[in-house]
């Protein structure tokens, strides 16, 4: 296992370089923005629009409808403790939205996606989500529940990846295993774990507030990394001998985490198994991929039989575990 460990600890210190470039998205805060636009008359739609609150402030995503779009009513604004929601009536006159563009300035200054979901008069339905490279959206006919699924699936995928957090766990997990049939368990535990509160919060059985579930997140990669230490020490624990157990339940609090990336745009009901399905699809295949992508490449690690100095094995663990305090103190900060 030693060529094993050297390569996690140089995947840690990349995943470290990656926490400063992404700081300011907050690992698991970094929610899209959600825009629903349903007709209610022949030119007529009701509009939802709910942009995310990070620490506090409103992303600086603004949205702008097509010229000749008025209101048909004053616009009500509600604050919630995670995003700012805003409804809207307007008249787009005979002619309708389709072909007309809609824009989204200040997407581009934020690491962020808006998912956009428009129902017609006759009950079809579309969705696309637009990123920062391109802030806008055409208004196209319906393209389907394929595009819906699309949508979603890329939705779970840069969920993950913009997770560090989450990622930094799962390594963290591969760092204490020590056997093939462990390391199936552990991740397997941690899988079925967070798939189940990602449905149950998604599905709106169960909830836990956004500040403290951040703060207990960053809590469970601090608590790894202290008995990865213990691990490599030679000592021993309850984590050691069975980190499946462990695995699991910080796999539920992620779950949770994970849920937030859904929960935070208010989906229509109908849109929730599919979007809950693809969502975890995404989730599941990056997870996935990380984790093969550290197996295959352990495996040649292990033909080079290299070795590090005491200080240079310990470094990234020291790194990942003063990270996930800082994330876990701030948070804590955070719901005062």
């Amino acid at each position: 296992m030693t060529g094993c460990r050297i390569f996690v600890q140089i995947v840690a210190g990349l995943l470290l370089a990656m926490l400063i470039a992404f700081s300011a998205a907050e690992a698991h805060e970094v929610r899209p923005a959600y825009l629903e636009i349903k007709e209610t008359a022949p030119g007529e739609f009701s509009v939802l629009w709910r942009t995310p609150v990070m620490a506090g402030l409103r992303l600086p995503i603004v949205l702008q409808m097509p010229d000749g779009v008025r209101n048909l009513k004053e616009p009500i604004v509600q604050e919630l403790s995670d995003s700012l929601l805003e409804r809207r009536w307007i008249d787009s006159g005979p002619n309708g939205l389709l072909g007309t563009r809609i824009e989204f300035p200040g997407l581009q200054l934020t690491i962020t996606d808006v998912l956009v979901r428009i129902e017609r008069l006759d009950g079809m339905y579309s969705t696309e989500l637009i990123r920062p490279s391109r802030p806008w959206t055409e208004i196209a006919a319906p393209r389907g529940t394929l595009a819906t699924a699309e949508a979603f699936l890329k939705q779970g995928i840069e969920h993950i990846l913009l997770g560090v957090d989450h990622l930094l766990f799962v390594l963290g997990l591969l760092l204490i295993v020590s056997t093939p049939w462990m390391l199936v368990k552990t991740i397997t535990a941690f899988t079925v774990a967070h798939s189940i509160t990602l449905a149950t919060a998604t599905l709106g059985y169960a909830s836990i507030p956004s500040p403290p579930l951040n703060a207990a997140i960053a809590l469970s990669v601090l608590f790894l990394g202290t008995e990865i230490v213990r691990a490599w020490r030679g000592q021993t624990s309850f984590t050691i001998r069975h980190p499946w157990v462990v695995a699991f339940a910080f796999g539920l609090l992620h779950g949770f985490g994970f849920a937030s990336g859904l929960t935070a745009i208010g989906l229509p009901r109908a849109d929730i198994p599919l979007a809950l399905l693809m969502f975890n699809g995404g989730v599941e295949i990056c997870q996935i991929l990380f984790v093969a992508a550290v197996l295959v490449v352990m495996a040649s690690f292990r033909k080079l039989d290299i070795h590090l100095p005491l200080w240079g094995r310990l470094l990234p663990v020291y790194a990942m575990g003063s990270v996930s305090a800082y994330w876990f103190w701030g948070r804590v900060a955070a719901m005062f």
